[in-house]
């Protein structure tokens, strides 16, 4: 069964993860960059309703995250 919230996070981290890796027009870029709001608001949203154990994996999510927003080339 599991923590739905957690599991979608996780996915979406996924996703945002090859987008960026992917990423090379100005329209991918965006692309991405929207990913990984998102991403970020799914580990937000499964943070508060995840067991103790959940919670140590979404934070090396959310570092994870960071991460790819901080390597993602500026687009304009």
């Amino acid at each position: 069964m599991g923590n739905r919230l957690f599991q979608q996070a996780r996915s979406r981290v996924e996703q945002a993860e090859m987008m960026v890796k992917g990423a090379i027009t100005p329209e991918q870029l965006a692309n991405a960059s929207e990913e990984i709001l998102k991403a970020k608001n799914d580990l937000s949203s499964a943070f508060a309703n995840s067991t103790t154990a959940e919670k140590r994996q979404l934070s090396q999510l959310q570092e994870q995250i960071d991460q790819l927003d901080g390597d993602l080339p500026e687009f304009h």
